[in-house]
C-alpha cells in the first residue's frame, strides 16, 4: 500500500487557519460594494436591488459555501480510504462518469432526467470509479496506477460526452455548458436542496470516524481490529460519491475542490482523522466561496470567459504538481527491464511485412465500405467516384497517426518512460489549450495560425513535463502525474471557451472528438508534408536516442549534451503531436500503443522500432477511422473517440501486469 503524506509543519497553522475566512469576508464585502445595482433614479430601485441581492448574490453565495463543503468532505473521505493524497472526484473519474451518465439522460430523456438527475449522476460516478478501483485493486490501490486508471476513465467518459453532445445537436450544447459548473442562482432552491443532504453526508461520516482511523492502518491490521474491510471501503466510497455527484447535478462540474480541501487542512495543521473531517469541508466552503466571489468581481466578461467550475479547474493542475512530493508509492513502471522481450532475428523482413499489411490495410479502407444493400467492393467509376472523399481522410488518418506513434516513441526515450505519450503526459492537451488560445485571441483563425498556436502549446507542456520531471530524476510515478497535472490545467483552459457555448466551443468539440469527416486536400497535403519533414532528421538523431533512456549521467558520461538533444528532440515532439491533434484530436492513445507494439514484436534498435512504430501508428490510426465510418453505418463516430475506445483497454491491458517493460 501507499504511505500518506508527509505532516507538514505546523509554522504555518495561524496563518493558514485565519487567511483564508479573512479573504472570504474580504471577497465577499468587495463583491457587495461592487455589485451592480439599479439606477436611483427607477422608482422600484430599492426593491430591485433587495431583490438582486436576496434572490440571487446571497442564495449563490450559500450554494458556494455549501457545494465547497460537500467536495471537501467528499474527497477527504476518498483520500483516507484509499490512502492516496491526490484521490478526489477529479482524479477518480468521478466527475467525468457523472457528466456522462447526466449528459445521456438530457440528451436522450429530458423528460425523465427531470426527476431523477441526482440518480443519474451517482450511478455514473459510481460505476466510474468501481472500474477505477477495480483497474488499480491487484496493485493495492497505489496512487499512481489509480491516478492512471482515472485518467482513462475520464478519457473515455469525456470522449463519450462529447460524442453525444455533437450527436444531439445545439441541445445537448447547452449540456456541456451546464457541466462547466456555474453557481449563478434565481432563488434559493439549489441551496435548500443541497443542504440537507450535506447535513445527511455529514452525519454519516461521523459515523465512520472510527472505520476511517482503523483503514489508516494497513489491511491486515485493520483485520485484526475486526473490520470489514471491503463492506466499510464501499460505504465509505459510496458516500463520498454520493456527495460528489449531488453538487455535480445541481450545478456542474466543481473540479479539484476536492482534492485541494484536505491539502490546505492538512496545512493548517490538521492531522488526525476527525480534525480533518471537521477542518476539510470548511476549506472546501472558503475556497470554492473566496474563488465565486472573486470570479464576480472580476466583471461580468470574467464569468462568462470562466464559469466557477473552469475557474476552480484551473488550480487542479499546478496542485497536482505541488502534491507530486506527498506521494510515495511503489513503482508501477519498470523502465530497464528488457530481458523478458523478445529479439527479433530479422528486424528488416519483419519492417517489410509491416510494410506489406499497412498497404493491404489501405486499399481495404479505400475500397470496402457497407452500402444500403450490403457491402461492397468499390472498383472502376464507382472508386473513382469515391476517391475525393476517401482518400484524404484515409490519409490524414495515417498521417496522424504515424506522427502520434513517432511523437510517441520520442517522449519515451527522452524520458526513459515506457509509459510516456503525448496523451498521457498533457502534451496533446496542451495543442488544446494553445488552440483555445487562438480562438479567443483572433475568432476563427486561419488554419496556420490554429497549427502554430497548437505547436507553441504542445511545447510549453513539453518542456514544463521534462522541467518538473528532471527535478525527480525522471522517476515514472512523478513524471505521469506530472502530465496528468498539466493536461488538467490545458484542459481546464479548453473548458473556458466551451462554456461560452458559441461557434468557437463548436469548433473545439469537434476537435475534441477527432472527427476526420471534413478532411480535404489541405489536410491531406498537411500530413504528408509535415510528416515527411519532422521525421527526415530523425534517422541522424538515433545516437541521442540510444543514449537518453540512460539517464542523464551515463548521457553526459557519452560526451552528450542532455540540455539541448531534449529540447530539439522535444521540439519535433511538440510540433508532430500539434499537428496530429489538429488534424484527429487530441484522444487517440495512439502515441502510447504503437511504440509499445513495435516492442512487444521485438524491434529492439532505436531506428528499427521508430519505423515499426511509424508503420504501426498510421494502421492502428487508418483502421480506426475504416471502422467509425462502418460500425454504425451510415452514421459515423468520430475517429478520436473510437481510437481512444480501442487505445484505452490497451492501457488498462498494461497497467494490469505486473511490470511494464521497455
Amino acid at each position: 500500500m501507499v504511505s500518506r503524506a508527509k505532516p507538514a509543519g505546523s509554522a504555518g497553522t495561524p496563518v493558514l487557519a485565519i487567511l483564508l475566512p479573512v479573504l472570504c469576508i474580504t471577497a465577499f464585502a468587495l463583491l457587495i460594494v461592487t455589485r451592480p445595482e439599479v439606477p436611483k433614479g427607477d422608482a422600484d430601485a430599492a426593491m430591485l436591488n433587495s431583490v438582486l441581492l436576496w434572490n440571487s448574490i446571497m442564495p449563490r453565495a450559500m450554494l458556494a459555501l455549501i457545494a465547497g463543503a460537500a467536495l471537501g468532505l467528499s474527497g477527504t473521505l476518498l483520500q483516507r480510504v484509499l490512502r492516496n493524497p491526490i484521490a478526489d472526484a477529479s482524479t477518480l473519474g468521478i466527475a467525468s462518469g457523472a457528466e456522462l451518465a447526466m449528459t445521456a439522460a438530457m440528451g436522450f430523456s429530458p423528460l425523465l432526467i427531470g426527476f431523477s438527475r441526482e440518480m443519474a449522476a451517482f450511478g455514473g460516478g459510481l460505476a466510474a470509479v468501481a472500474i477505477v478501483l477495480a483497474l488499480s485493486w491487484r496493485r493495492g490501490l497505489e496512487p499512481v496506477t489509480v491516478a492512471l486508471s482515472g485518467l482513462i476513465v475520464s478519457l473515455i467518459a469525456s470522449a463519450l460526452s462529447v460524442t453525444l453532445i455533437l450527436s444531439r445537436g445545439e441541445y445537448a450544447m447547452s449540456i456541456y455548458i451546464w457541466g462547466a459548473g456555474s453557481l449563478s442562482q434565481q432563488d434559493w432552491n439549489g441551496a435548500l436542496s443541497l443542504g440537507p443532504r450535506l447535513i445527511l453526508g455529514f452525519a454519516a461520516a461521523l459515523l465512520l470516524v472510527r472505520p476511517l482511523r482503523i483503514l489508516a492502518l494497513d489491511d491486515s491490521g485493520a483485520r485484526s481490529l475486526g473490520l470489514a474491510l471491503h463492506s466499510t471501503r464501499l460505504a465509505i466510497i459510496a458516500l463520498a460519491v454520493w456527495l460528489a455527484a449531488s453538487v455535480i447535478s445541481e450545478v456542474g462540474v466543481i473540479g479539484f475542490v476536492g482534492l485541494a480541501a484536505p491539502a490546505i487542512a492538512r496545512l493548517a495543521g490538521a492531522r488526525s482523522t476527525g480534525k480533518l473531517m471537521l477542518t476539510a469541508p470548511l476549506m472546501g466552503a472558503g475556497l470554492l466561496f473566496l474563488t465565486d466571489c472573486l470570479t464576480q468581481i472580476l466583471g461580468p466578461g470574467f464569468t462568462d470567459l470562466a464559469p466557477t467550475g473552469a475557474a476552480t479547474a484551473l488550480l487542479g493542475g499546478p496542485l497536482l504538481l505541488c502534491l507530486l512530493p506527498s506521494v510515495h508509492s511503489v513503482s508501477a513502471v519498470a523502465t530497464q527491464s528488457n530481458a523478458a522481450l523478445n529479439r527479433l532475428a530479422k528486424p528488416l523482413l519483419a519492417l517489410g511485412a509491416l510494410f506489406t499489411a499497412l498497404a493491404l490495410i489501405f486499399a481495404v479502407v479505400l475500397t470496402l465500405g457497407p452500402a444500403e444493400d450490403g457491402w461492397h467492393v468499390a472498383t472502376g467509376s464507382l472508386l473513382t467516384d469515391l476517391l475525393p472523399f476517401r482518400l484524404p481522410r484515409t490519409i490524414v488518418a495515417a498521417g496522424a497517426g504515424a506522427m502520434l506513434a513517432v511523437a510517441g516513441f520520442i517522449m519515451q526515450r527522452v524520458t526513459g518512460n515506457p509509459i510516456a505519450s503525448p496523451e498521457v503526459l498533457g502534451v496533446s492537451s496542451g495543442a488544446g489549450a494553445g488552440l483555445t488560445v487562438a480562438l479567443f485571441l483572433f475568432g476563427f483563425p486561419s488554419p496556420i495560425i490554429m497549427l502554430l498556436a497548437m505547436a507553441l502549446g504542445a511545447l510549453a507542456a513539453f518542456l514544463a513535463m521534462i522541467a518538473i520531471a528532471a527535478r525527480a530524476q525522471f522517476s515514472p510515478e512523478r513524471m505521469l502525474l506530472a502530465g496528468v497535472g498539466i493536461g488538467s490545467f490545458a484542459m481546464a483552459i479548453v473548458t473556458m471557451v466551451l462554456a461560452k457555448g458559441d461557434m468557437r466551443g463548436y469548433i473545439l468539440l469537434t476537435w475534441l472528438s477527432g472527427s476526420t469527416n471534413r478532411a480535404g486536400a489541405f489536410e491531406a497535403w498537411t500530413a504528408i508534408i509535415s510528416l515527411v519533414v519532422l521525421t527526415a532528421p530523425l534517422p541522424f538523431l538515433s545516437r541521442w536516442l540510444t543514449i537518453l533512456p540512460l539517464g542523464a549521467g551515463p548521457s553526459r558520461a557519452a560526451g552528450h549534451h542532455v540540455g539541448a538533444s531534449r529540447l530539439a528532440l522535444a521540439i519535433l515532439a511538440a510540433l508532430m503531436t500539434a499537428i496530429a491533434s489538429f488534424l484527429v484530436g487530441p484522444l487517440s492513445l495512439t502515441g502510447l500503443i504503437a511504440p509499445h507494439l513495435a516492442r512487444l514484436a521485438g524491434f529492439r534498435a532505436p531506428g528499427h522500432q521508430l519505423t515499426a512504430s511509424l508503420l504501426l501508428g498510421a494502421g492502428v490510426l487508418m483502421a480506426a477511422d475504416w471502422l467509425s465510418r462502418v460500425v454504425i453505418y451510415p452514421y459515423q463516430v468520430p475517429v478520436g473517440l473510437f481510437a481512444a475506445l480501442i487505445g484505452g483497454p490497451y492501457l488498462i491491458w498494461l497497467l494490469s501486469r505486473k511490470e511494464v517493460q521497455q
